[in-house]
């Protein structure tokens, strides 16, 4: 199999940027208070972190992993759990935080085994939808850029493990 790379940048370092202090702004006027922000690993780490460092106030953080890609371009349509949370939920302002949604089978699978645990609110925010590879209707209340169906790398999200560092979102052709 031969190196795939990015052929071009779909969504620039300084748009990334400016859209997260949006979202920060907007999440923050939400959640006035504290709010527990729950990164999908490990994906959404990069996102998860410029946003916290972009919100004033009280801000907890815990880490979930789940898995429903192999080492390709497309999904299995199986969702693994494979890290749960360090804390409990019960009774609090809860954000998931996730680096792309695309089918959103396995948003819907996190939403659902969270939503058991009593959080007082549960909201869900993404770097990037793929509205058009949608096979449920899923809650995403804060979403940074909505993107055709392309197979996009950087800023956390991989291809095979690589290009997570990249400060963008790059196309790989498929």
């Amino acid at each position: 199999m031969s190196e795939r790379r990015p052929s071009s940048v779909l969504i620039s370092a300084e748009q990334i940027q400016a859209r997260v202090a949006e979202l920060a702004a907007q999440i923050r006027r939400d959640f006035p208070s504290n709010v527990h922000i729950i990164a999908v690993l490990k994906g959404a780490f990069i996102f998860m972190s410029d946003l916290v460092r972009r919100m004033d106030g009280s801000v907890s953080l815990d880490f979930i992993a789940v898995s429903s890609y192999a080492k390709g371009t497309t999904s299995s349509g199986e969702v693994r759990l494979l890290k749960d949370l360090d804390t409990t939920l019960d009774g609090k302002d809860v954000l998931i935080v996730e680096d792309i949604v695309d089918t959103g089978l396995t948003l819907t699978y996190l939403q659902d085994i969270l939503r058991a645990r009593n959080p007082r609110v549960l909201k869900t925010a993404c770097l990037l939808s793929k509205p058009s590879r949608r096979q449920v209707d899923v809650a995403v209340e804060y979403i940074g850029f909505t993107i055709e169906d392309q197979f996009v790398v950087g800023y956390g999200l991989d291809y095979a493990e690589q290009y997570r560092n990249l400060p963008y979102i790059g196309l790989i052709d498929s």
